[in-house]
């Protein structure tokens, strides 16, 4: 089963796959390739390297990591003011680099990434972890840190709570929640969660775009192909909805929407 070409998701595939650029270098590039075609890259991480080095300044040479966090965490939210965006969180401009250093808001993956390279400009070497719904970042394994709220250090409680508002008390926290995840899962991470917010907007090909990108690496995903299959229905495009629905019940014979995906097959075939 192949998709149309798309030069776009072709580009973008081989930048993930590149070793040649970091982490923030290909979110500039996914902004530039998905939404901002004349984003210059080198000037956003021009803009980074001011922040960073405005942070070194006003540090002491300390090197104890708790003064380090505290004094990121005064730069970065107090003094500049970045925030994570909860009034208009699935807005689509919230999972772009460039559109967060512009407007100091963000998703709690766009607020990390920022956090994660500008703590490297005063010897912190902190990671992203791929917390369910919620991105965080910990230092070693001894502090856990929430940046889409001011940096603060999260206790399991927290971590429960977290979990608790976004899975409605299904999920029991467990420690692997919180292994650091590498560049190309946060990309990944942060796709779907543009995919997301287009949807939310009705911007149903862009949403689509998304989609083949994450398909593109990892063709038998079954949240991505489930929603292929939706997405292409919407579009009218019912012959590809019918194979990727399909194909989605033959990866997922046991998924908890069986039920749904058979009904929407049904609809389809009545249609043609």
């Amino acid at each position: 089963m192949k998709n149309k070409f798309d030069p776009l998701v072709a580009e973008w595939i081989a930048f993930v796959k590149s070793p040649n650029y970091n982490l923030v270098e290909k979110c500039l590039k996914f902004s530039q390739i998905v939404e901002y075609q004349d984003l210059n890259v080198d000037e956003y991480i021009k803009k980074i390297s001011q922040i960073g080095k405005s942070l070194k300044e006003s540090v002491s040479d300390v090197k104890n990591p708790t003064y380090l966090i505290s004094m990121l965490n005064e730069h970065l939210f107090e003094n500049l003011g970045f925030s994570g965006d909860d009034d208009d969180y699935y807005n689509p401009k919230n999972n772009f680099l460039n559109e967060v250093i512009d407007k100091k808001i963000g998703l709690p993956i766009t607020i990390s990434i920022l956090y994660v390279e500008i703590a490297k400009f005063i010897g912190l070497d902190l990671k992203i972890v791929g917390f369910p719904s919620h991105i965080l970042v910990k230092y070693n394994e001894e502090m856990i840190l929430d940046p889409f709220y001011d940096g603060r250090l999260l206790d399991v409680d927290d971590l429960q709570d977290i979990l608790d508002i976004n899975f409605g008390g299904n999920l029991e926290f467990k420690p692997e929640f919180l292994d650091e995840v590498n560049q190309e899962q946060i990309l990944i991470r942060l796709t779907r969660n543009l995919k997301n917010s287009y949807l939310q907007s009705f911007a149903y090909e862009k949403a689509l775009r998304c989609i083949n990108m994450v398909l593109a690496m990892y063709p038998e995903s079954p949240e991505d192909v489930r929603d292929k299959g939706i997405l292409e229905e919407r579009l009218l495009n019912f012959e590809t909805s019918l194979e990727y629905l399909n194909k989605y019940l033959e990866i997922n014979p046991n998924a908890d929407d069986v039920d749904f995906i058979l009904e929407l097959i049904r609809r389809i075939k009545t249609k043609n």
